[in-house]
């Protein structure tokens, strides 16, 4: 049954596919799909406008509309949807891919054009989602978060960014934003890190991790030094940016 109501509305133009919005959105009614944000069904959203304050773009608004009525029924079947996805997620670190790992520091070869590059990685597992907050390895670390795309993009990740750092990986656009943010979080509480460096593409999709990462921060209450660079998707580096979350 449709009725005039507030509901929110998403300017597709305008939004940038960052994903702050679904992640401010308790009752999920928002979801990034193909790039951008859109509600996925009228019921779902409030109209309260809760997700407007934290789109950098703008893109949101409420207008008065005739729309399906807000269904909070319905919005608990969803949330809990979600939350049984994060559980069956939780199930899924018990595999032996999950199971933690650190590596003894490698000798250092000889700098040669034509000689094969060595690995960095340091530890073991770096998808975000399998990596337990307990990890020993995540201790007074220098963090390295890498949107999944970049180690495709940039040759010579390993000896740039790796080396010296604990690395963990994940997409902003097509993974869980909220379970990042929550898992940031633990990660943030337990342990005291040294420093975090972000590494994105250029692409509007991975600007949502420093701010899953900054978002991530605040709710635990403290505060380490970021840096954020960006790969080309030719390869190159365009820009590093300094800051304190």
């Amino acid at each position: 049954m449709k009725s005039k109501r507030k509901i929110i509305q998403i300017d597709e133009g305008l939004c940038d596919g960052c994903g702050q919005c679904a992640i401010a959105c308790a009752e999920a009614a928002i979801e990034i799909i193909d790039g951008k944000a859109r509600v996925v069904a009228d019921r779902y959203c409030d109209g309260l406008g809760a997700c407007i304050g934290e789109c950098p773009q703008g893109a949101l608004k409420i207008v008065e509309r005739e729309a399906e009525e807000f269904d909070e029924q319905a919005v608990r079947a969803r949330v809990r949807q979600q939350q049984q996805w994060q559980e069956a997620e939780k199930l899924s670190r018990q595999c032996p891919s999950a199971r933690i790992r650190q590596f003894a520091p490698r000798p250092q070869a000889a700098a040669s054009p034509a000689g094969p590059l060595r690995s960095e990685l340091s530890t073991w597992p770096v998808q975000l989602r399998l990596v337990s907050p307990d990890a020993p390895f995540l201790q007074g670390a220098d963090l390295l978060v890498a949107a999944d795309c970049t180690a495709f993009a940039y040759p010579d990740v390993h000896r740039n960014f790796f080396k010296g750092r604990v690395v963990l990986c994940g997409c902003p656009k097509l993974d869980d934003q909220a379970g990042y943010v929550q898992k940031f979080t633990e990660i943030f509480k337990r342990n005291r890190l040294a420093s975090i460096t972000v590494l994105v593409m250029e692409v509007p999709c991975c600007g949502g991790m420093p701010m899953i990462i900054k978002k991530a921060m605040y709710a635990a209450g403290t505060k380490v030094s970021m840096e954020t660079v960006t790969i080309g998707i030719e390869g190159g580096l365009v820009k590093r940016d300094n800051s304190a979350a």
